[in-house]
């Protein structure tokens, strides 16, 4: 930008002027400090009354800690067993499992069985109190009561269920009956999703004993097997229909009893029911 001559004498003169005589204070902003903020007054109970008001009872920090109790109960199998080698021998077979309680502590109601003829042949029933040792694992420890043709059984429990690795759903329980008498089950399955809806699911049991029962048709060692496979499809969670075979091997001394009582020492079976719970 150009300036005329006068306007640049102006300029030169107001330069050569001494500023220091003049009087004038520079502002703080203008000297480069911060502006002093007064601080703010503290709430007043109003203003804190507006900010938290009452809940009537609602504390949020009551209802975070609580455990709620829920429950469920779960028929894994509910059905109709036929031989597989049409020689008849038709019965019904449930399998079902409840739980009520919370997050880490639960009462459990574990039962299974079959009935052929309008009589329960077998079964048995489990009331267990679990324990939360994990996100995946309960230790459980109750009691078992085994009852149907033979000579009724009451045991002492203790064990351990949850998920394996590869989500395998397991389940590994010791007991303790009269006289001494140990037994041990163990079972073991896994839900491969074909689709959304229809699943395949393996299953495999075992027993063991350490004494013969001859009044229920049971030898010492190990003995019995059981691997079903059945393919269900879920219309809903809660409800799904389902068919399949499983196979049954007895072992040992159970076989033989089961042969003086003609049955077979091996046997397969093919399965429809369906698989629900609220």
């Amino acid at each position: 930008m150009l300036l005329s001559g006068s306007a640049f004498a102006q300029h030169e003169g107001h330069a050569g002027m001494d500023h220091s005589q003049m009087g004038h204070t520079m502002p703080a902003a203008e000297q480069g400090k911060p502006a002093q903020l007064s601080p703010l007054p503290p709430p007043t109970a109003e203003e804190r009354a507006a900010a938290f008001p009452d809940l009537h009872g609602m504390d949020m920090r009551d209802h975070m800690d609580d455990d709620p109790l829920i429950g469920m109960l779960q028929f894994d199998q509910l059905e109709w067993q036929d031989k597989a080698d049409g020689s008849g021998d038709a019965g019904l077979a449930w399998n079902l499992r409840g739980w009520l309680g919370g997050v880490n502590d639960r009462v459990w109601l574990r039962s299974e069985g079959e009935r052929r003829d309008g009589r329960t042949e077998h079964g048995d029933v489990e009331l267990l109190w679990g324990h939360a040792t994990g996100p995946w694992w309960d230790r459980m420890v109750g009691l078992r009561h085994d009852f149907g043709e033979g000579r009724p059984r009451d045991w002492l429990a203790v064990g351990v269920q949850g998920l394996a690795p590869y989500k395998f759903e397991v389940a590994a329980t010791a007991y303790l009956g009269e006289s001494g008498r140990l037994a041990a089950r163990a079972e073991a399955e896994y839900e491969l999703l074909l689709t959304n809806r229809l699943i395949l699911q393996p299953k495999l049991e075992a027993d063991l004993y350490s004494k013969d029962d001859p009044e229920n048709g049971i030898g010492r060692g190990l003995s019995s097997a059981e691997f079903g496979l059945r393919l269900r499809y879920e219309f809903r969670r809660e409800f799904a229909p389902y068919f399949g075979y499983v196979w049954t091997r007895r072992f040992g001394e159970t076989a033989d009893l089961a042969e003086a009582h003609g049955g077979d020492r091996s046997e397969g079976r093919w399965v429809a029911g369906f698989r629900f719970w609220f």
